[in-house]
């Protein structure tokens, strides 16, 4: 578990590396927009003063920042049912569904100093607008504290108890998975994230990029 947790923090930390160069490719590739949006995630990433914020600012900047990407589903954008896309990815084509914004805001919030083990991608249930499934960003500011959502259908930075319209049924990060036990708790856990494919094929793409 400690050799996924250091790989996972390593890819947090590569994400930093993305260029001008790079970001003039994809700008050629997907048009301006990958421009202004890559080179806005860019700031954020290499701008020390986005470092030296606090973890809750940095919450809302990074939440505000990727709330912007427009929601295009998965079949739509990738022809595909269900896909996991790199933050390079999303924001280059400009457009993702609910797991893009939660791994974008993750490997971000990553990037800029935020502990692992604050953070879980969390499966959930929406029940109120769209009855169906959907992915949000936890943050624990302390082991046991009722963790806050970072969510892409409101925007607004609120604690778990406050959403009564997200039922959760799983959450992991970069060293674990757990089984949800009750809205604002962390959980029962079940071993190493790396269980679940779609996550494997992301960090396995995350690697080769680099």
């Amino acid at each position: 578990m400690l050799l996924l947790l250091v790989a996972v923090a390593a890819l947090a930390q590569e994400i930093v590396g993305i260029t001008p160069e790079q970001i003039a490719k994809l700008a050629a590739q997907f048009g301006p927009v990958a421009k202004t949006r890559l080179t806005g995630w860019r700031e954020i990433l290499t701008n020390p003063k986005y470092k030296k914020l606090s973890e809750e600012e940095k919450l809302r900047v990074v939440n505000d920042f990727m709330n912007l990407t427009q929601f295009i589903s998965d079949l739509k954008h990738w022809g595909k049912e269900d896909y996991w896309a790199t933050p390079v990815e999303f924001l280059s084509t400009d457009g993702g569904d609910c797991e893009d914004y939660s791994i974008a805001k993750y490997f971000t919030l990553r990037a800029l100093g935020v502990p692992d083990e604050k953070l879980r991608i969390t499966y959930v249930k929406e029940t109120v607008i769209y009855n169906e499934a959907h992915m949000v960003l936890a943050y624990f500011p302390t082991p046991d504290a009722e963790p806050l959502v970072l969510d892409n259908i409101n925007p607004t930075l609120l604690p778990a108890s406050r959403r009564t319209d997200l039922v959760p049924v799983y959450s992991f990060n970069g060293s674990g998975l757990w089984l949800a036990k009750e809205q604002t708790g962390r959980g029962q856990s079940v071993g190493s994230s790396d269980r679940i494919g779609h996550w494997r094929d992301l960090q396995a793409r995350l690697r080769s990029a680099m």
